[in-house]
């Protein structure tokens, strides 16, 4: 068995080193079984050293050069050799205990993929009470946060992979068709509770209140157009870091 471990990467040389010894160390839990890992970095048009720190770490580095973060996941997945997928983002870091409960929906072989409550810490009441609502919809949908998402690679290349129509939500219009895909096979998609991931809070230091609140405001009156467009889904496309 080989798992692998793709991460999109725009401008993340401050995080990114951090990220993959957290990722290798976890990953252990893999290699006590007796499988591989891989990890692939995709550079998003970065300019910022990120391919060469993801290289000196020993790092399978793929480059896209348009900026989108489901363009960045698919074309990573475009190289992988693992018959499963891990998606996380470079700004995040897994623990073993995570990996593990990952290990064991591999092995239980009813499960076609998944993802993980998510932590991130934050001095903003709105902004921890976003977090815990997200995680409640997480768990009672059947939505992976797009920071951890694991599937069959199999699937994944029969679902054509993340849509490419858009730059928000692509998760959560994957774990839809994930679990369709998934239902005739009677394989399930699972949210793991219990061993949060820990992700960088630091949209909520970068944008400001106003900043979120023009975004859900267009997200909610018009979601399929919003979500379409790059200049819409400013927190994820402007750059700041």
């Amino acid at each position: 068995m080989l798992i692998s471990i793709v991460i999109p990467a725009f401008n993340e040389a401050a995080n990114l080193e951090e990220t993959l010894h957290s990722i290798k160390q976890a990953a252990q839990t893999f290699l006590h079984r007796g499988w591989g890992f891989e990890y692939i970095v995709c550079d998003n048009n970065s300019n910022d050293g990120t391919s060469r720190i993801a290289e000196a770490l020993g790092a399978r580095v793929v480059f896209e050069p348009i900026n989108q973060i489901s363009r960045a996941r698919n074309k990573g997945a475009s190289i992988a050799k693992g018959e499963w997928l891990i998606f996380i983002d470079a700004d995040s870091r897994p623990s073993s205990e995570l990996m593990n409960r990952v290990a064991l929906e591999i092995e239980g072989r009813t499960t076609v993929g998944g993802g993980a409550t998510v932590l991130m810490e934050s001095n903003r009441l709105w902004f921890r009470f976003c977090v815990s609502m997200w995680n409640l919809t997480s768990l009672i949908c059947c939505w992976a946060a797009g920071s951890f998402i694991f599937c069959r690679k199999d699937a994944f290349d029969s679902l054509g992979g993340f849509s490419e129509e858009l730059y928000a939500a692509e998760e959560i219009n994957f774990s839809r068709r994930l679990k369709k895909w998934a239902r005739p096979k009677s394989l399930k998609f699972k949210i793991i509770r219990g061993y949060p991931l820990w992700s960088s809070s630091r949209k909520d230091s970068l944008y400001t209140t106003s900043e979120w609140m023009r975004f859900f405001r267009k997200a909610i009156f018009s979601p399929m157009k919003t979500l379409k467009q790059r200049q819409d889904c400013q927190p994820w496309y402007d750059g700041r870091r």
